[in-house]
């Protein structure tokens, strides 16, 4: 390997007394690791942190070689760090990335979301904006991995209108009146995920993430990877359950 590529950190695991393995996904290459010497120091921990975009160049003399690598800050995301909500879904975002792609296989559409992700939570000023951009790019790492939903249209009729729920067996979306005698055994569609509908409020995103990590779970963390990646998102989804409980008790006390 020979490769100077700009990154996107995705994950950083200490090695040695000072280094550092890491996991970035490049456009091109898609997910790479390297061992970048000094990787904790004071001078370079900072670039190295989840969701940073980074110069990177990484270089092993045969294939089955970690390759050493040497990185530059070109953007950083340390505000985001400060607020709870962010912090843990870029944690997750990034995390997800790291834990479920094969290394060497390019994901281009998957690396421009995930960095037109983290472009828009740089700026929106509303996070239900960024966090459906987030269950989106779950829906999106599950199609690109071969686990995609079939979300236009019913699963049991073929209509393409009122679809509000998701069948866990077959991935596929299903209308209300279909699915009203199974409710209790659907999974929730929000409407933001079909395209219908306005702007996402806290418990339609609430709905979503419950709907792709059901998915994620079943068909993409296998046991070994379950325990260690998915703390992160039980964070970021209590967090956005518990903003969906304010909502409702907000809107219901007006």
């Amino acid at each position: 390997m020979d490769l100077t590529a700009e990154a996107i950190v995705c994950a950083v695991l200490g090695h040695g007394e000072n280094g550092a393995v890491v996991r970035l996904l490049t456009r091109s290459n898609g997910l790479v690791a390297g061992y970048v010497r000094g990787g904790r120091s004071r001078k370079l921990r900072p670039a190295l942190q989840p969701g940073n975009v980074v110069q990177a160049h990484l270089r092993a003399r045969v294939d089955d070689q970690l390759a050493a690598a040497t990185v530059e800050l070109v953007r950083s995301r340390a505000p985001l760090a400060l607020d709870r909500l962010s912090a843990a879904a870029v944690e997750w975002a990034t995390t997800l990335a790291a834990a479920t792609l094969p290394e060497g296989i390019a994901y281009p559409q998957l690396h421009a979301t995930l960095a037109g992700l983290l472009e828009v939570m740089d700026h929106a000023d509303d996070p239900r904006l960024w966090m459906a951009a987030l269950v989106r790019y779950e829906l999106l790492l599950l199609r690109e991995l071969g686990f995609g939903l079939d979300l236009t249209e019913c699963a049991a009729t073929g209509a393409t209108t009122d679809l509000i729920y998701v069948s866990p067996k077959s991935s596929k979306a299903v209308s209300r009146a279909a699915g009203a005698p199974y409710a209790g055994r659907l999974l929730p569609l929000p409407a933001f995920l079909t395209g219908s509908g306005g702007a996402p409020g806290w418990r339609d995103i609430a709905d979503g993430l419950r709907t792709t990590g059901w998915f994620l779970e079943r068909d993409v963390l296998n046991a070994g990877r379950r325990a260690d990646i998915l703390s992160a998102r039980e964070r970021l989804a209590a967090r956005v359950t518990a903003l969906a409980h304010a909502a409702e008790n907000s809107a219901a006390t007006t």
